[in-house]
Formats: structure tokens, C-alpha cells, sequence
């Protein structure tokens, strides 16, 4: 697969003179509950209503989706509000049925990305399709196995291919439901710049209160859209009701997101230089990430070291460090003097924390 201008085709289609923005709840729960969504979004920067049908859930028991009956709902919302819609399929048996209902774009979840087998069968199932077909990251941080994904559809001849970043699961608990890892999309932007970005703020925060400031990240780092879970009573959702907002809150987003259209040389350096100023922030988030896992392993150190009567001042320990960082540091173009200072005040926070908890 070879980057080409004509991956951007189906969204150019639409003409739009902002984002592409893809809403509506995570779940169909009632057709009242799909048409009422429908209805406040259709004067929205909505193009299309995204609505589950078949819920995959990490454990048994929660809500699975109403199935089948669901595409009726999207139908008939289509039907009143001119929207196009879309939802996921995870197999053979669900293309057919979202076929059979003229569903306007599939998506590909995380846990089906993970899995070639079941990506060759969706493929197939859509060989020569002119849906529009968007594949989620796989759960795991491996952009190869997400790109191996986007290659079986077009091997298939699906030309109308897309990607939703929607962040990667970790063990560890971060601010995120699912860690961004900005830097996989950054890649893969570098090697398919006109592949369709869309972004899925909804599952890489987990709660509602952040998802503003995460596309206006991906807005700065050059997507091209959003996907946004919106539910008229979202706290009273049957799924992920704290990363649900509602059509309001949608429709006030996209007016405050600062959205950069301007031509010319001048604004051309402005949105370089604003992508670039994004990397960073998102590098300086991360180092300030990992300082704080440091940190707390220092405590742990210390609360052995308490145990066990161990003075905190380890010097041939330091030194050790300190030459290792160095020869680090050399690698990536660093000098000695600035991995010194740093490692000298990481050094000293490290044993400010060892005093504090040995002294209580």
C-alpha cells in the first residue's frame, strides 16, 4: 500500500469546511433514544450519527448491544435527519446485516484490529465495497499491526479507508482510560499523510471533562476529524456513561476549538510550528509522567531502606548512574553538562523523597 492523494477522496466528498465530526451515543439503546440524538445533532457540525449495535464488553454480563434490531433505529434516522450513519462490525455475519440496512460507514474495533484472522474475513466480506471503512488502533501499542489491517481492506479493494486513533490499553492507571501514545499516529501520519485520521476522544479519556483538550491536540497535530460519543441524558447511559456529552456540549466544542484555515506563507509557519509545539507538549507530558513513576519507586526504595537501617546516600550507586546517563546522553546528541544538571536534580528530588519518608 503506497500513500496517495486519492485515500482523501471519500472525505473530500463532503465538502466540508471544518472537521469531519462523527456523534451520536455509544450504544442504540431505544429508537426513541437513537432518533432523539439524531434530532439534536442533524443542525450540528454532525455529518454522521454513530450509534454500537453489537457492544463487545470485556467481561460478561454488562450490556452487549440490542443488535440487529438497532440498524432499523440508524435507518430510520437517516431517513429523517439526512444524516449518514455508521457503526462497528465485528465479523462477516454483521457486514451483511449492516449492508442489508444501507449503513454508510463501518468501523473496525480494537480488539477485532489485534486479530488478522478476523480482519481477513471482514475484508473479504466487504471485497469492492464503496463503504467507507474506518479501523480503530489495535489495544496494544503496534503500529504495524494497525497498518496490517488498513493493507488487508485495501488488498481487498476497499478504497475508502480511514483510521481512528482511540488510544492503547496499559496496566499502569494514567489519566487516560487508554493512553494516546501520540507518537504511533505521528508515525503513522508521516507514512500516509492523505490516510484519513479521525480521532476518538471519547475512549482514550474515559470521562467527559477532557475531551475537549484531546481535539484540540489532535486538531494541532493535523487530524481530520473526531469521533465523540453524545447522549441526550448521558449519565443515564447503559454504557461508558462518564465519557459520554451531550448534543450541546458537542455543538459548543466545536464553536470554541481553535481551528487554523488561513493561507499563505505566514499561517502556513503557524500551523508548522503549532504541530511541532504539540509534539512537544505531549513529550514534556510523558517526561513528566515518568519522573513521577521514578519518584514513587524512590519511595519505595526508601521505605527499604528505613527498614533495614540503610543510609539514603548511595554513592557508588550515583556514580553509576551518572555514567551511564552520559554515555546516553552522548547517543542522542546531549552533552555532559545538561545530562549533569538534570540527573543532579532528579538525583536530589530522589533523595528529598527518601528523607521525607524516613524521617516520618
Amino acid at each position: 500500500m503506497e500513500n496517495k492523494k486519492e485515500l482523501r477522496n471519500w472525505l473530500d466528498a463532503f465538502g466540508l469546511d471544518h472537521p469531519l465530526v462523527i456523534a451520536g451515543p455509544c450504544s442504540a439503546e431505544t429508537e426513541d433514544q437513537v432518533l432523539n440524538i439524531a434530532h439534536q445533532l442533524k443542525d450540528s457540525d454532525a455529518t454522521v450519527l454513530r450509534a454500537g449495535i453489537w457492544k463487545p464488553r470485556t467481561r460478561p454480563g454488562n450490556f452487549e448491544g440490542v443488535g440487529a434490531l438497532g440498524l432499523k433505529w440508524l435507518q430510520r434516522a437517516k431517513e429523517e435527519t439526512g444524516m449518514l450513519t455508521t457503526t462497528e462490525v465485528a465479523n462477516a455475519n454483521h457486514v451483511d446485516l449492516a449492508l442489508k440496512h444501507d449503513i454508510d460507514i463501518l468501523w473496525i474495533g480494537a480488539r477485532t484490529t489485534v486479530s488478522p484472522f478476523i480482519v481477513q474475513e471482514i475484508a473479504d466480506a466487504l471485497k469492492g465495497t464503496d463503504k467507507t471503512v474506518l479501523i480503530k488502533n489495535p489495544v496494544n501499542p503496534d503500529l504495524a499491526l494497525w497498518l496490517g489491517a488498513v493493507e488487508r481492506f485495501y488488498t481487498a479493494d476497499v478504497k475508502n479507508l480511514g483510521v481512528i486513533h482511540r488510544g492503547f490499553s496499559t496496566y499502569e492507571k494514567t489519566r487516560y482510560r487508554n493512553n494516546p501514545e501520540w507518537q504511533i499516529p505521528i508515525d503513522l501520519q508521516q507514512r500516509f499523510p492523505d490516510l484519513p485520521l479521525i480521532l476518538d476522544p471519547s475512549h482514550i479519556a474515559g470521562r467527559r471533562d477532557i475531551i475537549f483538550d484531546l481535539c484540540q491536540t489532535a486538531l494541532d497535530l493535523n487530524y481530520d476529524g473526531f469521533m465523540v460519543e453524545t447522549h441526550h441524558t448521558p449519565d443515564e447511559a447503559w454504557s461508558d456513561a462518564a465519557q459520554q456529552i451531550t448534543p450541546d456540549a458537542l455543538k459548543q466544542m466545536t464553536v470554541d476549538l481553535r481551528i487554523r484555515k488561513e493561507e499563505g506563507q505566514e499561517a502556513e509557519f503557524r500551523n508548522k510550528i503549532n504541530t511541532l509545539r504539540s509534539k512537544i507538549d505531549i513529550i514534556d507530558h510523558q517526561i513528566i509522567e515518568h519522573l513521577g513513576k521514578r519518584m514513587r519507586v524512590a519511595d519505595e526504595i526508601g521505605y527499604l531502606k528505613k527498614e533495614n537501617n540503610v543510609a539514603i546516600l548511595q554513592t557508588k550507586r550515583w556514580n553509576e548512574i551518572l555514567g551511564k546517563m552520559i554515555l546516553m546522553g552522548e547517543e542522542q546528541h546531549l552533552s555532559e553538562e545538561f545530562i549533569l544538571k538534570v540527573f543532579k536534580g532528579i538525583h536530589q528530588e530522589s533523595i528529598n523523597h527518601q528523607k521525607k519518608v524516613i524521617n516520618n
